[in-house]
């Protein structure tokens, strides 16, 4: 899975912002978790690859992140963000 190319993504400061080019029409802020997923499917990735990182640089239990990932990515499945 991938973020499509026509959402595009901006940071400055904490504040992450994703913008779509085309189909859905708004803005997203997103917080630091949402972000790091965001900015981790720029490249092709997977659930547990976004999972693995998360745990690696944040300290919490598993199942929560795996739950936070899970969520983050039906968002922006519902939006048309991602590529499967």
């Amino acid at each position: 899975m991938k973020l499509k190319d026509t959402f595009v993504t901006y940071a400055s400061g904490n504040e992450h912002t994703m913008v779509a080019t085309e189909g859905f029409l708004g803005m997203v802020r997103s917080n630091k978790t949402a972000a790091f997923i965001i900015e981790a499917l720029k490249e092709p990735t997977t659930p547990e690859k976004i999972a693995e990182a998360l745990a690696a640089r944040f300290d919490a239990p598993r199942p929560a992140i795996e739950k936070d990932v899970a969520g983050i990515l039906e968002q922006l499945r519902s939006i048309g963000a991602i590529e499967e």
